[in-house]
């Protein structure tokens, strides 16, 4: 087994990461297009890791403008082996305030302009979605979690909607009803990739408002997210820190199967599949691509 190496993607208002040393930033290329920064390289308390900042430092980049083929690609080529998520969410339940952490365990994605796979016509491919985030990198976040740190709740659906507009009411009643906890724009199809690159990934949604439903609450505004998120980027740099250890020293395989989605997602037969679309999935499916028949 490989030695883990940590990647970070950082959401609104977290554009860096506190405590590196050795620190690089590069430029990665990707068959997919401009990454949406460089990558900062580094290592946190000795344990190694790669950080990118989502929207691009100084955010911008809005959420139907990312690159995310080509961010996970070139994580999947800087070595990364899991991803921890970092992501601004309004609140669609009242006992999830502002300031608070969730771990997601569930998306709906509503997104409707963006590229959702690295596979196509002359490559197929099917993963399975059911579970979308790696338990193990959840329990690791939830066991580096401080007593006097954010409320961390683990277990939440994440509703992710195209924007950059915010909801309407209809629409934010209509999440709730659905059972959803929290809404965003960033996750989808970042979750989804991840799992086709068989990188296991999981999301910190840190809570920023309460979207507009809540009748006490004002319409949510920029001015009113950026104070939240800007307080939440600390306390997610320290949940960070404390969770860096505990997935570098994990070295054994993803019991949930992460690491190997592809063995039965390929569906196109191998004399079928197209040369040129083979070539710029070396990185993302190399490992199934170069086994043999």
């Amino acid at each position: 087994m490989v030695p883990p190496v940590i990647g970070i993607i950082g959401g609104s208002g977290l554009y860096e990461i506190d405590g590196l040393t050795d620190v690089a930033w590069r430029r990665i290329e990707s068959p997919f297009g401009p990454t949406s920064d460089e990558f900062c390289f580094g290592r946190l308390d000795g344990h190694e890791v790669v950080f990118l900042a989502r929207h691009g430092r100084g955010h911008v980049l809005p959420p139907s403008q990312i690159n995310f083929r080509a961010n996970i690609d070139a994580m999947k080529r800087c070595g990364v082996t899991d991803i921890v998520s970092l992501s601004a969410v309004g609140s669609l339940r009242a006992d999830l305030r502002p300031g608070d952490f969730v771990l997601v365990d569930q998306f709906i994605d509503r997104t409707y302009a963006r590229q959702k796979s690295f596979f196509g016509a002359g490559c197929v491919a099917h993963v399975s979605m059911a579970h979308p985030v790696c338990s193990r990198i959840g329990g690791a976040l939830y066991a580096a979690a401080e007593p006097s740190g954010p409320v961390l709740k683990r277990g939440g659906t994440y509703l992710v909607m195209e924007g950059p507009q915010f909801s309407t009411l209809a629409e934010s009643r209509l999440y709730r009803s659905w059972g959803c906890d929290v809404i965003g724009m960033t996750n989808m199809p970042e979750a989804k990739l991840a799992r086709e690159a068989e990188i296991c990934y999981a999301t910190v949604a840190m809570v920023t408002d309460y979207d507009c439903w809540h009748p006490d609450h004002d319409a949510v505004t920029v001015d009113m997210v950026v104070n939240v998120l800007l307080a939440n980027a600390q306390k997610a740099k320290a949940l960070i820190r404390a969770a860096v250890p505990l997935l570098s020293a994990d070295i054994e395989d993803c019991p949930q199967g992460c690491r190997h989605a592809l063995d039965s997602a390929l569906i196109t037969a191998p004399d079928k599949r197209d040369p040129e679309l083979l070539a710029i999935l070396d990185a993302v499916a190399g490992r199934v691509l170069r086994a043999p028949s």
